[in-house]
């Protein structure tokens, strides 16, 4: 299964790259995170694995997140022209997807952010959920994209409501 989200950010795309990369930020807007740590390299960084816990109603999933790829290495001092992009692979129990974000500027104060997701499925069950709702996967990632937008552009946090 394979899809595209995309969303406008109301800040330069230098920002907008920093604050995706900031891992203090993530349990602000990544809805449903319980734990995310590094198991080795540093948080964020090409090739780095991290244990990623997240919590879906009752259930907690448990994956492995790898960076694959995250060009420029430096967020700071972007040149103009330069997409930014983030890379991750994440492999759990039956599941394994591959996430591509590309952060553009519309112009020096928006950010287009694109995100492409792969999702394959082994084990019958996991197959199943993959066939009756791949809906539900396409709603969750525009829902990330939009938490963010409001924490970036307006400081809300989904754990709180905080402003």
């Amino acid at each position: 299964m394979k899809y595209t989200n995309s969303i406008e950010i109301t800040l330069p795309r230098e920002r907008v790259a920093q604050l995706l990369a900031d891992p203090a930020h993530l349990p602000k807007w990544l809805r449903g995170l319980v734990l995310h740590e590094p198991l080795s390299g540093i948080h964020g960084q090409l090739g780095t694995k991290s244990r990623v816990v997240m919590q879906s109603g009752q259930r907690k999933i448990e994956c492995t997140e790898t960076i694959t790829r995250r060009e420029p290495a430096d967020l700071h001092g972007i040149p103009t022209g330069i997409v930014v992009h983030f890379d991750r692979e994440i492999a759990g129990a039956g599941m394994w997807s591959a996430v591509r974000e590309r952060l553009t500027e519309a112009n020096p104060e928006t950010t287009l952010w694109e995100s492409e997701s792969e999702y394959r499925f082994s084990g019958l069950l996991m197959r199943l959920v993959g066939l009756l709702m791949p809906s539900a996967f396409h709603k969750q990632s525009q829902q990330h994209m939009q938490d963010f937008k409001a924490f970036a552009e307006q400081g809300k946090d989904v754990r709180e409501g905080k402003n």
